[in-house]
C-alpha cells in the first residue's frame, strides 16, 4: 500500500531553534521513514506580515534549510520545497477564497490570537487575514493525510477541513480531508523560552538556535529562569515553573538522575549553578553534532540550494497532478 502524506513545514524568518527541535524537527526525522513528508519552506506565508522586508525571508530560506539538514532530514526521502516556487499554490487559494466567507476567516481564533499578538489593529493585512485558506491550498495540493501541528494549530486543520468538504461537495469528491496530528507530551510541543516564557520565540529573544556555539549554548543556560525564591544554596527550591528543570524533562534521558535532583532541589542543599552546569552537559550532547553537520553544509551553500532546487521540482509535479483534477473537477480544463 502506498504511504500516507505528510505535510509539515516553517515560515523562513530566522533560523531554528531548540522549541522546533524537539516540537517538529526531531518528529519528521522520525516520521520521513515512515510516512511520504513533504517539508515546506513557507515563504510566502512569512511575507504576510514580512512584506517589505523580503531579503530577511530570502536569505532565511538557505538558514532553514542547513538546519533541516543538519538534524538529519534526509532530502532522498523526504522533499523539502519552496513554497512561492510552486504557483498551483495560489491558484488554488484563488478558487478556495470563493468557498469561504470573510466571518469565518475572523472567526478563526489562532489568527484573531496573532492578529493582537502582532498588533494589527484595524491594518490587518488582507494575506494575513486570509493565510489559512493558502495553508489549506498547501495541504491539499499535496493530498496530505496527516499535518504535524500543535494544539494552538488545530483550528487551521479544521478550516482546511470544512474547506474540502465545501469543495467535494460542490464539484465531487476530489481533495483529501487531512487530519491534524498532534504531539502527546504537551512540554515537548512548547518548550518554554529560556526566560520561563510560555514559548521559545526568535521574537522574545529566549531562543536557543541550533546552530549556537558551544560557548554561546553555555551562556544561555547560566542565565536561565529558574526559582526567584531560591537565593542561598542551602534553601529549599520550587521545581514548577522551573525552566532548568523542564528542560532537563525533555531532553536528559537518565530520568531517575533528574528525579533525584528534583528531590534535592526541593529539600535544598543544590545551587542553581550545577544544576545549570548539569544540563549544559545534556545539551552540549545534542547540539554538537547538529552543529557539526551544520557547518559542513554551510561550507557548500550552492549544493543545499541545489538540493532545494531539485525537490520544489518534484514537489511542482505532485502539485500538477492535483491541479488537473481540481480544474477538471471545476470545468475550466478548456483544452483538455
Amino acid at each position: 500500500m502506498d504511504k500516507k502524506i505528510i505535510l509539515t513545514g516553517d515560515r523562513p524568518t530566522g533560523q531554528l531553534h531548540l522549541g522546533h527541535y524537539v516540537g517538529s524537527l526531531q518528529n519528521r526525522v522520525k516520521l520521513q521513514h515512515e510516512y511520504k513528508q513533504f517539508i515546506m519552506i513557507a515563504d510566502v506565508q512569512a511575507l504576510t506580515d514580512n512584506a517589505e522586508n523580503p531579503e530577511k525571508v530570502r536569505q532565511n530560506v538557505l538558514q532553514v534549510a542547513l538546519d533541516y539538514l543538519a538534524v538529519g532530514i534526509d532530502p532522498k526521502i523526504s522533499t523539502i520545497f519552496i513554497q512561492s516556487l510552486i504557483p498551483e499554490i495560489a491558484e488554488l487559494t484563488i478558487f478556495y477564497l470563493n468557498l469561504v466567507t470573510l466571518a469565518r476567516l475572523q472567526r478563526n481564533p489562532t489568527v484573531k490570537d496573532e492578529m493582537k499578538q502582532k498588533g494589527f489593529g484595524s491594518n490587518i493585512p488582507a494575506g494575513f487575514l486570509v493565510y489559512p485558506v493558502s495553508q489549506a491550498a498547501d495541504i491539499t495540493c499535496f493530498n496530505a493525510n496527516l499535518v504535524p501541528v500543535g494544539k494552538d494549530q488545530i483550528p487551521h486543520i479544521e478550516q482546511t477541513a470544512e474547506i474540502v468538504r465545501k469543495f467535494n461537495n460542490v464539484y465531487g469528491h476530489v481533495l483529501v480531508e487531512p487530519q491534524a496530528l498532534v504531539p502527546k507530551d504537551e512540554n515537548v510541543a512548547r518548550l518554554p523560552g529560556t526566560d520561563g516564557k510560555a514559548k521559545m520565540s526568535k521574537s522574545l529573544g529566549n531562543t536557543i538556535y541550533l546552530s549556537d556555539s558551544k560557548d554561546t549554548i553555555y551562556s544561555k543556560i547560566m542565565s536561565m529562569y529558574t526559582d526567584p525564591n531560591h537565593l542561598k544554596v542551602q534553601d529549599p527550591g520550587n521545581i514548577e515553573g522551573n525552566t532548568v528543570f523542564t528542560y532537563l524533562d525533555v531532553f536528559d534521558t537518565n530520568k531517575e538522575y533528574v528525579q533525584e535532583l528534583k528531590e534535592h532541589y526541593k529539600r535544598g542543599g543544590l545551587g542553581d549553578v550545577k544544576v545549570k552546569k548539569y544540563l549544559n552537559e545534556v545539551l552540549q550532547n545534542i547540539l554538537e553534532p547538529i552543529r557539526i553537520r551544520r557547518q559542513e553544509f554551510e561550507k557548500n551553500p550552492d549544493y543545499v540550494m541545489q538540493i532545494l532546487k531539485d525537490s520544489t521540482q518534484v514537489a511542482r509535479q505532485e502539485a500538477q497532478k492535483t491541479m488537473q483534477e481540481v480544474r477538471r473537477a471545476m470545468k475550466i480544463n478548456y483544452f483538455e
